[in-house]
């Protein structure tokens, strides 16, 4: 058994220069738990949030279907062709705590349940909600309108996250999305609506700017100047500090060269010519 959606087209509003955002509920009224992914035909024109997911039973998932900012507005006469496809799965027992991405790898092509949605563009409306449209269905469940040819659904590239289905999401978030296209257009038209301040504010601020880097070069040039001069005056100090060394160790040396050295002393030592004496005079005692 497959999932329930609601609603079964999706009703885009005009204007679309601007982000357009609708609501999809998945459902799941199975006693097993439910793996979902959202296709569509033209994943670079729409943001899905998420486009994959898990669902327990009883549950349903609000997918946001975010409609990306054209840049011309289409005709009032032309009809959308984009499409969605919805794919569900059961998840057996076996795999109930495996990931979901590893499912999809190893599921049976035959046990993918898909439904289709169409989406229609709307004319603009006054009011701040954004309604959604229902086809009239057909008595076997399908839409009534058949398809002109099969198209080629595709994984939206734009978000990959998958959803938190442990509990369904609140109104209130539902309610910020829908009201979201409204606020766009405004905050697009202050934003263009005064080129004159605009210009006049980025000339101002680009005047500052050159007169902050004037004033900032000036000051790294008077730095540069003075390291210089603290430079080349460290320079002089200690080249005049070393000539002072070397001019105090040349006078040192010469005052020692000149100092006069101690003559030594020639002739026979005091002691030999006292000794000399006394034999001499010993030897004349005895003798004569």
């Amino acid at each position: 058994m497959s999932v329930e959606i609601d609603p079964l087209e999706l009703g885009f509003r005009r204007p679309f220069t601007v982000e357009v955002a609708q609501v999809l509920r998945i459902k799941n009224p199975n006693t097993a738990p439910v793996a979902f992914k959202v296709k569509t035909t033209a994943p670079k024109q729409y943001c899905v949030r998420p486009n994959s997911g898990r669902i327990n039973p009883g549950y349903e998932v609000e997918v946001s279907v975010l409609l990306q900012a054209m840049k011309q507005e289409p005709p009032l006469d032309a009809k959308c062709r984009d499409k969605f496809l919805v794919q569900s799965v059961l998840i057996a027992a076996d795999k109930e705590f495996t990931n979901v991405s590893e499912i999809w790898d190893s599921v049976d092509k035959s046990e993918i349940q898909e439904k289709k949605i169409r989406v229609a563009w709307l004319p603009p409306s006054q009011g701040s909600g954004v309604a959604t449209p229902v086809r009239r269905q057909a008595a076997n469940g399908f839409d009534a309108t058949p398809d002109t040819a099969p198209p080629a659904y595709s994984s939206p590239q734009e978000d990959t996250t998958v959803a938190d289905d442990t509990a369904p999401v609140s109104q209130s978030e539902s309610k910020d999305v829908k009201q979201e296209p409204e606020t766009a257009p405004a905050t697009q038209t202050n934003a263009f609506s005064t080129p004159a301040a605009v210009a006049a504010t980025i000339k101002s601020a680009a005047t500052e700017t050159y007169d902050e880097l004037k004033d900032k070069l000036a000051k790294a040039e008077a730095t540069i100047a003075s390291l210089k001069n603290e430079a080349t005056s460290g320079l002089r100090q200690r080249k005049t500090t070393s000539e002072t060394a070397e001019q105090s160790g040349a006078t040192q040396q010469l005052a020692q060269a000149e100092r006069p050295q101690p003559q030594a002393t020639e002739g026979v030592p005091v002691q030999i010519v006292a000794i000399l004496c006394l034999a001499s005079f010993l030897l004349a005692y005895f003798l004569f």
